[in-house]
């Protein structure tokens, strides 16, 4: 229990994390990523000084070179791609195994379950079987609690968004990512049923305007939640490495959005 308690330490080094969620181009292919290589660009954002780093096996066995023993890797072991028939997209499907996190050397492993969809009851099953495999392993087991599914009108609506947290404490996460819920209070109340359990908030896709993610961040830590998963608002930036710094400084400096867009 110590070294796994540790382990998540290790990604909370202050009691906040900053982790680049760079598990994209399974789910949404190379699109995402303007077609282009992005050796260079994880190497840039690794080295702003993230606390850790999300891929999936493969990538994260490519690109070792460039996070091992410089950030912490976060394996993330469920996806789905979009070339399934859309009504098929509400499951994720294993990628990866526990034992191929402790052969990378990773401090944890996630997976993703949607709340409420259709196939909810095997995605539990699959959650279960990784987490008691961690548990076993000593890792901790990072979910991602995304309530989704053809009869969630609102995903983002806060009482839908507690629900899919209160299910992932429940169900034995040690850190949760979830959706922004749109408000201090509404996503205060979100935090408040983890029970203090890390909750991390999703990056989502890019915004429109880098100042108001920042302030959205802030207003994330203002409520409580531990820090942030991000990839678009970082990798679809036009200086990405500088748009992670940012937000680093906002999350660990405790800076002012105004002042950490500055960097």
């Amino acid at each position: 229990m110590s070294s796994y308690i540790t382990k998540l330490d290790e990604l909370f080094p202050d009691g906040r994390s900053v982790i680049f969620a760079f598990d994209h181009g399974f789910e949404h292919g190379p699109e995402d990523f303007s077609y282009r290589m992005t050796r260079d660009l994880v190497k840039k954002i690794v080295e702003s000084g993230v606390d850790g780093i999300m891929l999936l096996p493969g990538l994260a066995r490519i690109y070792k070179e460039i996070w091992f023993r410089k950030t912490n890797l976060v394996l993330k072991l469920t996806s789905k791609t979009n070339l399934r028939p859309e009504s098929q997209r509400f499951l994720q499907s294993p990628v990866g195994y526990v034992e191929e996190a402790i052969d990378l050397g990773a401090t944890a492993v996630a997976a993703t379950v949607y709340w409420g969809a259709p196939e909810e009851d095997l995605m539990i099953e699959r959650w279960m079987s990784i987490r008691k495999e961690a548990n076993r392993l000593g890792i901790p087991c990072i979910q991602l609690a995304y309530p989704r599914g053809p009869h969630i009108e609102n995903r983002y609506d806060f009482k839908i968004v507690a629900y899919g947290v209160r299910a992932a404490i429940e169900s034995g996460a040690d850190a949760i990512k979830t959706y922004y819920t749109g408000s201090y209070e509404t996503f205060k109340k979100v935090v408040d049923v983890a029970e203090g359990v890390p909750v991390l908030m999703a990056g989502g896709p890019k915004a429109k305007d880098f100042l108001s993610f920042l302030r959205q961040i802030k207003e994330c830590l203002e409520a409580g939640c531990k820090g942030v998963a991000v990839g678009r608002n970082i990798f679809q930036n036009e200086n990405p490495a500088k748009a992670a710094k940012a937000i680093i400084r906002v999350v660990h400096d405790e800076l002012e959005p105004e002042e950490a867009i500055k960097v």
